[in-house]
């Protein structure tokens, strides 16, 4: 186990976000919000391939099960196919006029996406959360929120854990996997008395939840009882989401911004906007897929 931070590639991401391990293809993805794109990073070659949208966000992602991957575009999901560059919308979460985006989503190991929507002004409680089932149909499930984080699923997917990262809490719901009924909301993890902000996380092969802390400069492990258990300090300021990721999933990637950093503190910040990874002596779990299992 090392601690030491490496450097995969510096996109100087404007705002870095999601990344996933896709086995298909071998390479880490990871999108960057606000100047919509996708991106990979293949680490066997040094490739970095890039695909950008015509959108205004790109606001989140998640693998499909019949290849290619989910996009949140704005408010509306896409599948998209690196390879042909097809892209074809698969339903609308919410209405395009209101003033809100999709944010942050994953998926569980019934192939539905868990995910929600942001005031895009990041000001006012407009979000709401949602299940999208794999035939598409679209659940809300609950409302108030400024912005969506945080989401992700226990390994047997019986707790889901989702933030407001600016209300500064991260929640945990109990999950019935075979209706997708949410329940029992309670407080996981609280950042209130220091306001912190939750941001993207992701559950590792033994149920714990590592959270990126955006404006925090490190990442937190809690343990599924919500006690933290590791606390890693970052060379930037900005850790917006994380993953495990590589042929045996050891790896443990981190996106980051430039976003919301002060030009003067951004001049001597060399890494903001870079993906990360280091090792941190665990494993993680493939990523869900979207879409029915067969």
């Amino acid at each position: 186990m090392s601690s030491t931070v490496r450097v995969v590639i510096n996109a100087r991401d404007q705002l870095g976000e999601t990344p996933l391990w896709c086995p298909r293809t071998d390479k880490v993805w990871w999108i960057d919000i606000e100047r919509p794109r996708l991106q990979s990073f293949d680490e066997r070659t040094g490739k970095h391939e890039v695909h950008p949208f015509e959108s205004t966000f790109a606001g989140s992602l998640a693998l499909h099960r019949e290849g290619g991957f989910v996009v949140g575009l704005d408010n509306s999901l896409h599948r998209f196919e690196p390879a042909t560059s097809t892209l074809n919308r698969l339903v609308e979460v919410e209405s395009a006029d209101k003033r809100t985006r999709l944010n942050d989503g994953r998926c569980d190991r019934r192939g539905r996406l868990w995910i929600g929507t942001m005031d895009a002004a990041i000001q006012e409680p407009l979000g709401s959360f949602y299940r999208v089932d794999p035939s598409g149909a679209v659940h809300r499930l609950f409302n108030d929120i400024i912005v969506t984080n945080s989401v992700t699923t226990s390994p047997d997917d019986r707790t889901l854990y989702m933030s407001d990262t600016r209300r500064f809490k991260i929640w945990a719901f109990d999950l019935d996997p075979d209706d997708g009924v949410l329940s029992n909301r309670r407080v996981f993890a609280d950042y209130a008395s220091e306001k912190g902000r939750p941001d993207g996380a992701c559950v590792d092969s033994d149920g714990c939840v590592w959270n990126a802390v955006f404006a925090g400069h490190r990442v937190i492990r809690y343990t599924p009882t919500g006690k933290v258990d590791r606390v890693i300090e970052l060379p930037v300021t900005n850790p917006t989401c994380v993953c495990f990721g590589g042929p045996d999933l050891s790896t443990l990637y981190i996106t980051t911004a430039t976003k919301m950093i002060a030009p003067e503190i951004l001049a001597n910040e060399p890494l903001a906007g870079a993906l990360l990874a280091l090792d941190v002596g665990m494993k993680g779990l493939p990523e869900a897929m979207f879409g029915a299992a067969d």
